[in-house]
């Protein structure tokens, strides 16, 4: 049959119980007809199918015996399908639309309830967005609570036009998760998202569930005295080297031998191990970027296999710390710096670059990366971060890439 003659096009729906073999018949038939295919697109929930098959509408195509022979075929098969035609100039305008800006809305958590789809969703709506695919990326979620806390996912594709308000649906969506147990992450959908090579941790709150200078205070029995000044630098209430400085002065005089101490009782954080390996395994390089400490930090990279580290090392003369820390203090600024100079090594845009933190001297860093994620962070590191995670373990990441837990 000759395609000549186009006076549109036709979308066959196809519903019902997927079985081996579906496709290939009803495309059999259209192959016996010759039939241009313009789009197709399949997607399985459940064993319940639902495929769609854009194809040129012809004058020859409608004199034909093809969408009868379409229809007997479905029967037999007990699928339902139903046919939708389009004018050209209708279909004309649906190929323009492909210039559309286009978003990837990650929403995570222990459990995704109805009122949390139906919240993102009208934001979406009213933010100019059309829903295009969802796509679960957790596994398959067991009817019985399971023993350990569960995790689920979904992954939303959307498009829009110039109309979108990005600000506002990104605004929104940051506030639905104040109150509800979910995250959602709102990224343009670019081919730099598929592409990241690099991710950069902080150390201390974020790879690790403690602030080892906090733990060594408390060996020092100065505990209070540098948790305070701790938590007032985390908020962005002290400059970061002074009162980095300042903490490390009153740790003098404290053994070698307690660094170990702290080590031994600082665990990792729950998802570390699952992150980096699997990131190790889709060919990532990895780093450490920390105001901490090198000794502790040296101990995470032969853990993990970290390929990076960068930090702080802690004077120590005659096996007693000095108070002091050798060379320039990594900072913000220095984090920020470092990162840079990690993606023009490795050949990277900063688009292709992901930075993990907790604080507010992370920021320079979370603000540069492509993607820049606030892990469990202060509220000031949450409100000025591009994306926030913190109702899952450090794995939960792995989902902001397009990791599905059947991928791992």
């Amino acid at each position: 049959m000759s395609n000549s003659g186009a006076s549109g096009a036709l979308l066959i729906h196809i519903t019902g119980h997927d079985k081996p073999g579906l496709t290939h018949a009803l495309t059999e038939i259209l192959a016996w007809y010759n039939v241009r295919i313009l789009d197709i697109g399949q997607a399985v929930i459940h064993d319940g199918l639902a495929l769609g098959i854009l194809v040129e509408l012809t004058q020859e195509m409608r004199s034909s015996a093809l969408l009868t022979e379409l229809l007997l075929t479905a029967h037999q098969l007990g699928v339902q399908i139903r046919f939708s035609a389009s004018s050209a100039d209708e279909y004309d305008t649906w190929v323009a639309a492909a210039s559309k800006q286009r978003f990837i809305v990650t929403v995570l958590g222990p459990t995704i309830e109805a009122s949390h789809i139906s919240k993102v969703s009208g934001i979406l709506a009213e933010g100019g967005l059309n829903i295009d695919r969802i796509d679960r990326l957790s596994s398959r979620s067991p009817l019985t609570a399971p023993e350990e806390p569960g995790r689920f996912c979904v992954e939303f594709s959307t498009s829009g036009g110039a109309a979108v308000r990005e600000d506002e649906v990104r605004t929104k969506l940051a506030a639905l998760t104040d109150d509800a147990e979910i995250d959602i992450a709102f990224q343009h959908d670019s081919v730099f998202r598929r592409n990241r090579r690099l991710v950069a941790f902080d150390m201390d709150s974020t790879l690790i569930q403690g602030e080892v200078i906090d733990e060594l205070a408390r060996e020092a029995g100065v505990g209070e005295q540098v948790q305070a000044i701790t938590e007032s630098a985390m908020r962005g209430e002290l400059d970061f080297q002074a009162s980095f400085r300042r903490r490390v002065a009153l740790l003098k005089g404290l053994p070698e031998s307690a660094l170990q101490n702290v080590i031994d009782r600082i665990p990792l954080t729950d998802g570390a191990e699952r992150l980096v390996s699997t990131l190790k395994t889709l060919g990532y390089k990895t780093a450490i970027l920390s105001g901490g400490f090198t000794f502790f930090g040296r101990v995470l990279q032969q853990k993990l296999g970290i390929d990076y580290l960068h930090a702080n090392t802690l004077a120590i003369r005659d096996g007693v710390v000095t108070g002091e820390v050798v060379d320039a203090v990594v900072d913000g600024a220095r984090k920020a710096q470092l990162l840079q100079e990690l993606a023009t090594q490795e050949g990277l845009s900063l688009e292709q670059v992901i930075a993990v933190g907790d604080g507010a001297n992370d920021l320079p860093m979370l603000r540069l990366a492509g993607l820049g994620i606030a892990f469990r962070a202060k509220p000031v590191v949450r409100a000025n971060a591009k994306q926030a995670l913190n109702s899952l373990g450090l794995d939960g990441i792995l989902y902001l890439v397009g990791v599905r837990d059947r991928e791992v």
